[in-house]
């Protein structure tokens, strides 16, 4: 699993027929450590997350799992809306 942020949705008129219905955000993966900005996805969301929320994105077979969509071309999921992370230097 990858720690992010959503920054924005994607709106699709013309997709693949296994994506119908699904809410698409982008998500941008942060360090977990330094929260420093790294790349940009788009991870299919199930549980309602919000522009400015941070994440937790299944990537994979792993993603596909979640909301029954197995043969979905899906390879991110966000499945968790983040309250708090705690990071332990050196530890």
């Amino acid at each position: 699993m990858i720690v992010g942020k959503v920054i924005g949705n994607v709106w699709a008129t013309r997709k693949e027929e296994g994506l119908t219905g699904m809410k698409l955000m982008v998500v941008r993966r942060l360090d977990a450590s330094t929260n420093e900005a790294l790349d940009s996805l788009v991870a299919v969301d199930f549980i309602g997350a919000g522009i400015g929320d941070r994440v937790l994105v299944a990537m994979g077979s792993s993603a596909r799992n979640v909301g029954g969509i197995a043969d979905a071309p899906v390879d991110a999921t966000i499945v968790g809306i983040i309250d708090e992370v705690e990071v332990r230097d050196g530890v």
